[in-house]
């Protein structure tokens, strides 16, 4: 969420900004400014008339001293009056407070000065590709193919558990999620991250921090008699464990890593891009978060880059790594890099992380700080990355791996966590 006073002093920069990202309602920025000025008189209104108050009250007592019982009585009575209008005034503060959040939570952050001008992800910019894009043999198959054939998981089955979107995984399929989770989480905590494991469920207030509700796209499972939401990413319980929180700098950046199962209704989905593991309504990913001093944020945001960047490397798959457009961006980003790898027998580029700093919007919605030298308290930034997303990164390395005979070749950087070398 936006700050307000921020707002109130750059409304026209903060127009400017939100155009990059193609947002329609720029009247809201003014809206809040207006709405802020009524909320400042009537705290001042407010002020002055509590100020009032302990005057009087000290006037009555100098009053009750003197023996001028009347005197004080009549003071007595217009305290009274300056009660009620104080309750009145604090009504119209709660009401004009509630009437700005609700404009504030529909405003997006504002993208980072580096950020593409653009409105489609056609407009991306393409900020590195690196490795070997396989040529592969004319009968080649897809994961989908290759997966039914070495029995490595099964679609059909979830859709009688569940429905579509919902993968059962077998035997070596099973083995190869458990390996890929527990590879992810050993790289994470090796290049420093605390490992959690967060509830798989959160409230309300939880969603609210990190930007998931309003849920503008209805893309969260929401469980309404308990009024909890499952998570669509550890990011969500994550991040929230520094909500209402002040940090101490000396002990920024938090480097939090996480493994969780993931859920998204993926309204809207259909066609191509949904088969086998394209788009799963229930998948697993590894989460890396970082609670960061502002001023060094971006650093941060290169670092996480640079981890997820050697992931694939050792993984021995085609990546590039995207700069999103304004018109690509999520909600809460100011600045995101995705990572696509290459599905060989696709031919195609499939999204497997996105790394991104949000900055102050998070930190202002769970109202969380660090305490600075000066001994001030300023809102931390929050940042956060798929280290990484399981579904098309198996995707990947069934198709790109896949020989001639049948089988599939692991990463030998993987090897040690299967336990097996092919799958066949």
């Amino acid at each position: 969420m936006l700050e307000i006073a921020f707002i109130r002093n750059n409304a026209e920069h903060v127009k400017e900004r939100l155009a990059v990202k193609h947002f329609k309602e720029l009247n809201l920025v003014d809206e809040a400014v207006v709405v802020d000025e009524k909320r400042r008189a009537i705290q001042k209104q407010l002020d002055d008339n509590l100020a009032k108050q302990n005057a009087i009250a000290k006037e009555i007592g100098e009053l009750f001293k003197q023996g001028k019982k009347d005197e004080a009585d009549a003071k007595k009575a217009e305290t009274a009056a300056l009660k009620e209008e104080s309750k009145t005034l604090e009504e119209q503060l709660s009401n004009n407070e509630t009437e700005l959040k609700n404009i504030l939570v529909r405003l997006p952050n504002l993208p980072n000065a580096l950020v593409p001008v653009g409105k489609t992800p056609e407009d991306n910019l393409v900020v590195k590709e690196a490795g070997v894009i396989p040529a592969l043999f004319p009968d080649a198959l897809a994961h989908w193919d290759i997966a039914k054939k070495l029995n490595l998981f099964d679609l059909e089955l979830g859709v009688k558990i569940t429905g579509a979107g919902f993968p059962v995984y077998r035997g070596k399929g099973a083995k190869l999620q458990r390996s890929l989770v527990n590879f992810f989480l050993d790289n994470a905590v090796e290049a420093g991250y605390h490992e959690v494991i967060p509830p798989h469920m959160v409230n309300e207030a939880s969603a609210f921090g990190t930007g998931q509700l309003p849920d503008k796209e209805g893309q969260m499972y929401h469980i309404t008699l308990d009024e909890f939401y499952m998570i669509p990413t550890a990011e969500v319980p994550v991040t929230n464990i520094v909500r209402d929180e002040i940090l101490e700098e000396k002990n920024m950046p938090v480097k939090f890593a996480a493994y969780s199962p993931c859920f998204r209704r993926e309204a809207g989905s259909y066609g191509k891009d949904v088969r086998g593991l394209n788009r799963v309504h229930q998948f697993e990913k590894v989460e890396i978060v970082q609670i960061a001093h502002p001023d060094k944020s971006y650093e941060v945001l290169d670092e996480m880059v640079r981890h997820v960047e050697g992931l694939l490397t050792k993984l021995e798959l085609p990546y590039r790594i995207l700069r999103l457009c304004g018109g690509d961006m999520s909600f809460g980003s100011a600045l995101t890099y995705d990572f696509e790898v290459w599905s060989a027998a696709q031919k195609r580029w499939l999204e497997v992380s996105s790394v991104s700093n949000f900055e102050t919007f998070q930190s202002n919605r769970m109202k969380t700080r660090f305490r600075d030298e000066s001994k001030k308290t300023r809102l931390v930034h929050t940042l956060n990355g798929s280290a990484l997303a399981l579904p098309r990164i198996v995707a990947s390395l069934l198709e790109n791996h896949q020989s001639t005979d049948g089988t599939v070749k692991i990463p030998s950087a993987l090897q040690p966590y299967t336990g097996f070398s092919i799958l066949s």
